[in-house]
């Protein structure tokens, strides 16, 4: 299953309109003034997720009036914490005909959008694609790239998007076609001390058993030169940025 969740940071509506029409999503979920965009585009998210104290009383209040109900029982007696995984009742997607919202006190310890990852998870998404999650607030931009970590350690494919930049972090090898890239460039930052090991091939710059460690800009810029480009490692976590300018 593949999802899509849209969060409340800067959001280019005519980039998220053109990405959902190329992908096909088994669920969507709005984050708090995520929602405005489903609200502004007609379309009825599957989930909505937040404490919304950043979207507008009217667009909370639209959607309200078109739920039999805030959230079902299960929901209702959800208390999500850091360190767990939430356990949440299964709901099918074909089975969605008004969306879930699940409110959350505002003093809580995840963000908004970590509990949109985690509800994604807890339907069964193996896939899930991530706007709205960059812009001038950098400290929920870098919170945001830290939960990629979540995702990934769940065996959860997750990638932050905007109009120029696709994100996703790594614990395993990874091959970009060429075709399929995102943008000119593509960045390889260590997310941990080190990550040894690490070769690249079919880059501008190929490396071969190289040991990449943080406080350094060595992997900043690299480009896509063959038909495909494979990146290995031994061990460690990857960052992978692909930007375009």
């Amino acid at each position: 299953m593949e999802a899509l969740i849209v969060s409340g940071g800067h959001l280019d509506e005519e980039f998220a309109v053109s990405h959902m029409r190329q992908h096909s999503f088994d669920m969507t979920i709005a984050v708090d003034s995520g929602m405005g965009f489903f609200y502004r585009q007609n379309r009825m998210p599957h989930y909505i997720v937040g404490d919304f104290d950043s979207v507008k009383p009217e667009i909370l209040e639209s959607f309200r009036n078109r739920t039999e109900t805030d959230a079902s029982e299960s929901f209702q007696k959800l208390q999500l914490q850091s360190t767990e995984s939430a356990d949440f009742e299964k709901q099918p997607e074909q089975r969605q005909k008004k969306p879930v919202i699940l409110q959350f006190q505002p003093e809580k310890d995840e963000t908004d959008t970590e509990i949109a990852i985690r509800t994604a998870i807890s339907q069964g998404c193996d896939t899930i694609h991530i706007l709205g999650a960059t812009g001038t607030r950098v400290d929920h931009m870098m919170g945001n790239i830290h939960l990629l970590g979540m995702s990934m350690e769940q065996g959860v494919s997750c990638l932050l998007l905007d109009k120029y930049n696709r994100i996703r972090m790594i614990n395993q090898g990874l091959v970009l076609k060429k075709e399929e890239q995102y943008g000119n460039y593509v960045s390889l930052l260590p997310f941990t001390p080190q990550v040894t090991g690490l070769t690249l091939t079919g880059f501008k710059y190929p490396l071969n058993g190289y040991t990449m460690e943080c406080y350094h800009s060595l992997g900043v810029s690299n480009e896509i030169t063959a038909e495909q480009a494979e990146i290995s490692f031994q061990d460690g976590v990857l960052l992978v940025v692909e930007s375009r300018d």
